[in-house]
């Protein structure tokens, strides 16, 4: 079967929205498409997982569905969660023109998502789940690939860890795609700002999650002055639904690499139960997947996770 390309966003414009984040003030705009708490690594390494056979990851297009749904699949022998980390999509990283400088916005329904975390965000974490907020490019120039001083990404890198702190998140996920490097007369990608970012966050986030989600300029730049994204980030996962390859990623585990990804709506069921035996019988501990809605999808889930963990999956409204 053909790869499912990377995931394709909406350009519609948004209403800009502003709120107070803590110690910054960051306006909320649109976005093109939109705690494991891990001891960090020296190497930041991370915990072990709560069922065998590796954990779920899934992305949820918070513009148009609730990421309260990650939370209503469990194993049907054993009762743990499918998902083991939800992922909010996405917050973005956009350029101000006045001050040059990068900024974290967010639109409107990523806003609500994060200002009603009791509702959106700490149910699931009380089900033992994990929850990211993903950072994706905004067609503005800005990208974690050209920042050109420690500074400037260390200032961005404040934002991230503010705005997890701040609405309690579990962690930071990287995605490189739309940034249009070069827009208002912004550089292009550098060797040296991804290594910088995540070298800086991971400062200022010690125990939290970073991802990364294999694709971009970021991904043929990680390695910069003796220092290797692998050293800072916990995971990294494969970005083409539909198909099986392993993020090159060095420093990560094959528990911490996922190279099986999956577009739920558009993936067919023999694709996703021969990616979840490819990432068993080569060891690999992350299943990706993408696009969840309200529809129920437990027997699609079913035929993956009994490949992955022997059980069938329950859907409870």
């Amino acid at each position: 079967m053909k790869p499912q390309f990377h995931r394709m966003r909406p350009l519609a414009a948004m209403l800009t929205v502003c709120i107070m984040l803590l110690l910054h003030a960051s306006c909320k705009k649109e976005t093109a498409r939109q705690k494991e708490d891990v001891p960090a690594k020296a190497d930041a390494a991370t915990e072990s997982v709560t069922k065998s056979g590796g954990k779920s990851v899934c992305y949820v297009e918070v513009n148009s569905n609730s990421l309260l749904n990650t939370g209503k699949y469990t194993l049907t022998t054993g009762g743990q969660q499918l998902f083991d980390i939800a992922i909010i999509f996405a917050a973005n990283i956009n350029y101000n023109t006045a001050t040059q400088k990068a900024v974290l916005y967010n639109n409107p329904q990523v806003t609500s998502v994060l200002v009603n975390k009791a509702t959106q965000i700490v149910p699931l974490q009380n089900k033992g789940m994990k929850v990211l907020l993903s950072i994706l490019g905004n067609h503005q120039g800005a990208g974690f690939c050209n920042f050109t001083s420690r500074a400037s990404a260390r200032a961005f890198a404040q934002q991230l860890a503010d705005t997890a702190n701040y609405y309690g998140l579990d962690g930071i996920d990287f995605d490189d795609e739309y940034a249009e490097y070069g827009n208002n007369g912004t550089g292009q990608p550098n060797d040296s700002s991804f290594v910088m970012l995540l070298d800086e966050l991971r400062k200022l986030m010690p125990s939290k999650i970073i991802s990364f989600y294999y694709y971009g300029p970021a991904a043929s730049r990680l390695s910069w002055g003796g220092k290797k994204a692998g050293d800072f980030v916990n995971y990294s996962w494969n970005a083409i639904y539909g198909s099986y390859s392993v993020p090159n990623v060095a420093g990560l585990p094959k528990s911490n690499l996922g190279p099986a990804a999956v577009d739920i709506q558009s993936t067919s069921l023999t694709t996703a139960k021969s990616l979840a035996t490819q990432t068993k019988n080569n060891g690999y501990g992350i299943y990706l997947w993408y696009n969840l809605t309200s529809t129920n999808k437990a027997s699609y889930f079913s035929g993956v996770s009994s490949i992955l963990y022997g059980s069938n999956v329950t859907y409870t409204p």
